[in-house]
Formats: structure tokens, sequence, C-alpha cells
């Protein structure tokens, strides 16, 4: 007779220099002082940091109807819809709740959030840089793994949590 194996924890080591992995339970319901501002009435929750390969994944969080941003990714970027609605004016689709929406590299879209949403969550993973565009391109502004953990590390301090709290998140 075989022994049953299949609940068995895999038994080797991992390899030395293997990181933590990165657990948040109940990630949405959280305490607000984890939410960093980015604009009024827009905050983004950090769930995972990566500096060496420069992406980020986070919710966002909108409590405002309207224009939130034009941006450009020159790298894939990946949504899922937790709570709300939301579209780009270059696009006629719409992302709904429980949605997903991939964006390809090269795409440049105005992301707007409906009137009538009270709140609007999606969990986004980024990855490289996103840049703020006016209609015609020009670069305004821009965000990457770097500003993102620069944010949190001043936020997290001014609200008594401390800016070394953001490594926790940090990979």
């Amino acid at each position: 007779m075989t022994e049953d194996t299949s609940r068995m924890p895999y038994q080797l080591p991992f390899p030395k220099d293997v990181q933590d992995e990165i657990v948040i339970p109940n990630a949405m319901n959280c305490d607000e002082r984890l939410w960093v501002p980015q604009a009024e009435n827009v905050w983004f929750r950090p769930l995972c940091l990566n500096r060496s390969q420069g992406y980020w994944m986070n919710l966002l969080k909108v409590r405002k109807a309207g224009v939130l941003s034009r941006h450009r990714h020159p790298q894939p970027v990946h949504g899922f819809v937790l709570k709300g609605r939301w579209h780009y004016l270059e696009h006629d689709w719409t992302a709904e709740e429980g949605g997903y929406v991939f964006e390809p590299p090269g795409e440049t879209h105005t992301l707007v959030v409906p009137d009538d949403v009270e709140e609007m969550v999606t969990y986004f993973q980024v990855n490289g840089v996103m840049c703020y565009v006016d209609p015609w391109g020009k670069v305004t502004g821009y965000e990457d793994v770097f500003t993102k953990i620069d944010l949190c590390r001043k936020h997290f301090a001014e609200v008594g949590l401390g800016e070394d709290y953001v490594e926790q998140f940090i990979r």
C-alpha cells in the first residue's frame, strides 16, 4: 500500500535567499490610515511594491465622480474592479464590479468615474512607469514604484505608523 502524500507539505528547504510572502488579511476593510492619499478623494492601498522588477500592486479607491487622470503605460497593466465602475474616454466599454481589464503596453487613456458612482475600488497591477499626459501626449508627470514607496513613507509617518511601515510591502 502506498502512503497518501497529497496533504503532506513540501519537505525540502526553500532556497536560501527566497523572500518572505506578503499576506494581507482583509485588505479591503482595513484601517483608513493604510490608504495613501494620491489626489483629492483618491487613495491607494499598497499590496506589493516590487522595486527589483519595477511594478506595484494596489487597491485604488476613488470617492468622486469625474476625470481622474489621463495617462500612458509603456508596460502592461491588469485591473480587477472590486466596487463601483469606471471607463476610459478613448474606449466604448465600462469596467464594472467583478470585471477584469488588461491594458496593453502603449495604451493611453483618460480614466473617468461616472457621476452616479459614490465609491470605486479597483485592484491594479502596474508594470513600469505611468506617465501623466495632456491630450496631445506631452508628459506632465509620472509615477513608478519608487514614487509610490516615497508617498507611502511620507503618509505612514504622518499618520503615526512610522515611515518604515511600508517595508512590509516592498520586495
